[in-house]
């Protein structure tokens, strides 16, 4: 049985671990499909502090030996294990470049994300292989860390999944209200105060709207404030962060989904709005173009173009309905068994005891 080790400090839950944690989840998931048997390599060590814990998780790697046909490290993680003598061939997964991200934040968050992206930067110039999930983190890590010719294999959707969960959570959209829906972590990156300023513009044109926001996060206070501001009390829904089953039902219940961000290493979001057949409005930033094809992407920053955007699909079922459907086509080139397949290809190719899957053997990564 062939044997990968992955290495991962994010935490193992949504809140914490944001759209990072589902992607490693589905992927080792699609892995284990193929008979592959995925050895998780994760923290032991309870330390209040997160970059503290995965510094001392990381420099604890070095002692451990490892036996397998390869170790993938995601992010950060791994930098220690990458270029080490004597071990299998070790590949950087790459799922967000932190040296982009961290231009959007500030004080201590900055200064932790800086010095970890410092530690990425080694960990991408040492791996055997670097694999990163869209053509945007590829350019960026070339600009930022030097690293040239990644290889792209985009995030992976269980799509059996979550077509159960939106016909076992049944809601159709309510005729009365026209709802929007955003689904993120709250990073000052996601920029959801331009869709709060988008639904002041609106409240006079769509005198039925109805924004719904689920998630949590460390602009949770600032925006409610603003949202205060903007007196948007009977127009916008904070939910928080909720159960899976209510999730799906969120995806069924909304119009449109919206989400204005200006850095996305990818997106998962899109692909579950995708899957759930709901046309997307989105900053036309980062690697959001590379995900949703089919959408209304607009300038990013800007509240007035979203504004717009999301006007323009309440005046027009026809091409809401139009845009769902090309979303749930394109939503397959994503699912987690193809993606999955793609990913062993070319992990194979610097780790020759690994067993390329027969499902994939014409599966080809798109390179730069």
């Amino acid at each position: 049985m062939n044997v990968l080790h992955l290495i991962t400090a994010i935490p193992p839950n949504v809140r914490e671990g944001s759209g990072c944690y589902v992607g490693v989840r589905t992927l080792a998931q699609a892995l284990r499909r193929f008979g592959i048997h995925v050895e998780m390599v994760t923290p032991g060590i309870a330390v209040p502090i997160y970059t503290a814990r995965r510094i001392l998780f990381n420099e604890g790697l070095r002692w451990r030996t490892f036996r397998g046909d390869a170790t993938i490290g995601i992010d950060v993680d791994g930098y220690s294990v990458a270029g080490k003598q004597n071990s299998p061939p070790h590949v950087a997964c790459i799922k967000g470049v932190l040296g982009d991200a961290v231009r959007f934040e500030r004080g201590a968050t900055r200064a932790s994300m800086a010095f970890q992206a410092q530690l990425e930067a080694r960990h991408a110039q040492r791996a055997d292989l670097v694999i990163t999930i869209s053509r945007y983190c590829a350019e960026r890590l070339e600009e930022l860390y030097r690293v040239k010719n990644a290889t792209v294999v985009p995030e992976l959707i269980d799509l059996e999944f979550w077509r159960r969960m939106f016909l076992s959570n049944p809601a159709a959209p309510d005729p009365r209200k026209f709802t929007v829906l955003s689904v993120c972590r709250f990073y000052p990156r996601k920029r959801m105060e331009i869709l709060l300023r988008a639904a002041s513009r609106l409240r006079d044109n769509i005198r039925q709207l109805e924004i719904r926001i689920v998630g949590d996060g460390p602009e949770n206070r600032r925006l409610r404030t603003l949202c205060n501001e903007l007196d948007l009390g009977s127009i916008v829904q904070w939910l928080g962060d909720i159960p899976i089953n209510r999730l799906a039902e969120e995806y069924n219940r909304a119009h449109v989904f919206c989400l204005p961000s200006v850095q996305e290493g990818f997106g998962i979001v899109f692909l579950e709005a995708m899957a759930a057949g709901k046309p997307i409005v989105a900053a036309r930033a980062a690697a959001v173009p590379e995900v949703v094809h089919h959408g209304i992407l607009v300038e990013p920053e800007d509240s007035d173009a979203l504004a717009e955007g999301i006007l323009k699909l309440y005046r027009d079922p026809d091409l809401c309905h139009s845009l769902g459907a090309a979303g749930s086509s394109t939503v397959e080139q994503f699912e987690m068994n193809r993606i999955a397949g793609k990913f062993l290809s070319e992990v194979a190719k610097v780790a020759p005891t690994l067993k390329k899957p027969e499902s994939c053997q014409e599966c080809e990564p798109i390179r730069r």
